[in-house]
């Protein structure tokens, strides 16, 4: 199973673009680690059938590029058909799931259960987010259906959020002060302890890089494991925010090698090998995903 931290910067390219098959190739943005190809709020309804005739002709020439993760997002359970149906299908690494909810949960992942071993990104982005208990329901449906297998990361759909509260966030704050900071609290105290990790959403200002900076910082302390992006001067500094720094690795590795001491102080924190050692593996591994 790939770690969700791979995924680092997550670029949306629309099906439409004439650099579809460059970008998938590696040809153009050659470090991008993750992309999506986007069939559906990127693409205008009368430019649908061209932009699948599009994808479609990419993944008959698409190349092996395994340091790059390639999704699709799709429009709606039927394009995911028809997109399975298609010759070079397994060049692809999945595919994200918009609206995602209870409501066509089932019919989006019963598909991808017995094929070639795609993964999924589901998209949080319905009112159901707003419930608790609904977004509860769907954690279990996902585990009981044993669904979760297939699911590198559930997405946070912020702009989606907004709109359903008749807000598009400020030019000159971050995320997490406005109504949705509460939200995706909720939501990573909700799945993250039964094993799925969360992505961050999309940072939309793109001439803001310091607050687009402020905001990578929240992300990180809420556990989140990498951030769409919207336009490929963004991706340097996503990156450089989710490399693990040098005294977090030091201090992951003094924990789990610690065997003496329950408690111990290193660079000016306490380390407690009970409720720190998770942590540290975590690092570990992510540090494993950078090298």
């Amino acid at each position: 199973m790939l770690d969700a931290y791979r995924l680092g910067g997550s670029l949306y390219v629309p099906v439409t673009h004439r650099d579809v098959l460059r970008i998938a190739n590696g040809l153009k943005w050659p470090e991008l680690r993750s992309v999506i190809f986007c069939t559906e709020d990127a693409v205008a309804p009368s430019a649908l059938q061209s932009g699948l005739a599009n994808l479609r002709d990419c993944l008959d020439a698409m190349e092996p590029r395994p340091s790059l993760l390639r999704f699709v997002r799709v429009r709606n359970p039927e394009i995911l058909d028809w997109l399975l149906a298609l010759p070079g299908i397994e060049k692809l690494d999945g595919f994200v799931l918009p609206k995602f909810d209870l409501s066509n949960a089932d019919r989006y992942l019963e598909p991808l259960v017995g094929d070639c071993g795609h993964l999924s990104m589901p998209t949080l982005e319905t009112r159901d987010v707003f419930e608790p208990v609904r977004m509860a329901a769907l954690r279990d449906h996902l585990l009981e259906r044993g669904y979760h297998e297939r699911i590198l990361a559930l997405r946070i759909g912020g702009n989606d959020l907004l709109s359903l509260l008749g807000i598009r966030r400020p030019r000159d704050r971050t995320i997490y002060r406005t109504p949705l900071g509460q939200t995706i609290a909720q939501l990573v105290t909700c799945f993250k302890p039964y094993g799925f990790q969360l992505t961050a959403p999309v940072f939309e200002h793109i001439d803001h890089p310091e607050v687009l900076h402020e905001e990578l910082s929240d992300d990180i302390a809420h556990g989140l494991c990498g951030k769409t992006a919207i336009h490929p001067s963004q991706l340097p500094l996503i990156e450089a925010s989710f490399r693990v720094a040098p005294t977090d690795l030091e201090a992951a590795r003094r924990i789990l090698e610690e065997s003496e001491q329950a408690v111990f102080k290193f660079g000016g924190s306490m380390c407690e090998l009970a409720t720190h050692s998770t942590w540290a593996r975590h690092i570990l591994d992510r540090t494993a995903l950078d090298s």
